[in-house]
């Protein structure tokens, strides 16, 4: 395990290759192995960096108030790393746009896959859907105090909530589970499994929300969207919102591929990034 300390808190990250610096940022319902092809094949050019974001993977998540883009800066500045492109992949993308606000003289380039966006209120048929699968398989009584970290962890619950993320995102609602390659599949649940076990068990804290809504037009890097078609449609909507508003933006959609494309479709992303890098 490898780590490097930022603000008092221990990342977990990995560093290879020489060059441009490249930093991967993992999705929320993962940690920083989904980018294993991505990690592997930039480092042939790039110096890559990819790190678990506070709260996941290796990393703690000291009580108190955080900004992930605060941490995403304070690492650089940890590495001696002046200037940066980022790959971000769900909330990673909205980790990625809230530092090129915050800091745009050191962000050279912006990817998006499956972005999120920091602020961002998802539409009324997402959230109708969402909270139906949650209904299903989790009864409100048993979120809330999980929520308020009372009492133990039944494990059929974080295994049925992970289920649900890799029914609804992952494969996207309109395809089965059966279409992901089974080794991408196994991964994908022990991360998100690993999500849900740590968010109802390890010490809460706060994240501090930057409303990135309304600025997108001041983000001026040079950007790559990409979107997996079959992935939830309150997703496919903001990536094209993404490409739309931001002045520098270039969409890509890729057919039949649900919310983690890196994962997914590694050659072919590898392909978009080797030549937007």
């Amino acid at each position: 395990m490898a780590t490097i300390e930022v603000g008092g808190t221990a990342f977990g990250y990995d560093e290879a290759g020489e060059g441009p610096a490249v930093v991967l940022l993992h999705s929320a319902i993962g940690d920083r192995r989904m980018w294993d092809a991505q990690f592997t094949a930039l480092a042939a050019t790039h110096r890559v960096i990819r790190y678990d974001r506070r709260g996941f993977g290796e990393t703690g998540g000291r009580t108190g108030e955080h900004a992930h883009y605060e941490d995403l800066l304070a690492l650089l500045d940890a590495r001696g790393i002046e200037r940066a492109a980022l790959v971000g992949a769900s909330m990673g993308g909205a980790c990625a746009l809230d530092a090129a606000l915050a800091a745009p003289e050191r962000i050279t380039r912006l990817a998006l896959l499956g972005s999120g966006l920091t602020g961002h209120t998802w539409p009324d048929h997402m959230q109708r859907d969402i909270a139906r699968l949650t209904a299903e398989i989790v009864p409100a009584e048993r979120l809330a105090r999980y929520a308020a970290r009372e009492g133990d962890v039944d494990p059929a619950d974080v295994r049925a909530m992970a289920e649900a993320n890799i029914r609804y995102l992952v494969a996207g609602p309109d395809r089965d589970v059966s279409v992901l390659p089974a080794e991408m599949l196994a991964l994908v649940r022990e991360m998100c499994e690993e999500v849900y076990r740590r968010e109802w068990t390890a010490p809460q804290w706060t994240e501090r929300i930057t409303d990135t809504r309304h600025r997108l037009a001041e983000i001026g890097t040079p950007a790559l969207v990409v979107i997996g078609t079959a992935d939830a449609p309150g997703l496919v909507e903001l990536s094209r919102h993404l490409a739309e508003s931001l002045p520098a933006a270039e969409l890509v959609e890729l057919p039949d591929t649900g919310h983690l494309p890196a994962m997914e479709r590694p050659g072919e992303v590898n392909a978009l990034l080797r030549k937007f890098l």
